[in-house]
């Protein structure tokens, strides 16, 4: 992952992603899993300082969320071979040093929640993305970071933080 440009505060956010293979607008929470494809452990990234700024000026601050790399995520599995990840130990550590903890049963709304929320806002298509949440403990990453995140039973995902 770069470093992004016109940043000098970027964020880790490790989350459960969640790949759908159909899409659709207001689905049910009990209709919701049948939208999910597959799994993943990814990392949310945010210019915390672009975000703040826009914040305080009430803008839309989208520019702290969205550059290159902003999203990294492992390899899928799907949910046909892993089954619904109710729990799981999810972690990120960086140069080997825990920074975030917990399980995905910690999480406020489930993925069936999530998704049919989702789906009263947005129209969802096949292909969809959706990084969930995170755990407690987000924090500064920086160039030379080796960055390791983790939910028990998917793929790791691993990167180094390069300069800009």
């Amino acid at each position: 992952m770069k470093y992004p440009a016109h940043s000098s505060d970027v964020h880790h956010e490790v989350e459960l992603v969640v790949a759908l293979h159909h899409g659709g607008t207001n689905i049910s929470v009990d209709e919701a899993m049948s939208l999910v494809y597959a799994y993943g452990v990814g990392v949310d990234m945010t210019r915390r300082d672009l975000q703040a700024e826009a914040k305080e000026k009430s803008r839309p601050w989208e520019a702290g969320k969205t550059f290159l790399h902003a999203a990294p995520c492992a390899a899928l599995h799907k949910l046909s071979e892993v089954g619904q990840l109710n729990e799981a130990l999810i972690t990120l550590r960086i140069n080997g040093e825990t920074r975030q903890a917990g399980d995905v049963n910690q999480m406020i709304w489930k993925v069936p929640e999530i998704v049919s929320r989702l789906s009263e806002l947005f129209v969802l298509q096949p292909g969809d993305m959706i990084y969930t949440g995170t755990p407690a403990g987000v924090g500064p990453v920086l160039p030379g970071d080796q960055v390791t995140a983790h939910i028990a039973g998917l793929s790791e995902l691993a990167f180094k933080v390069s300069s800009s």
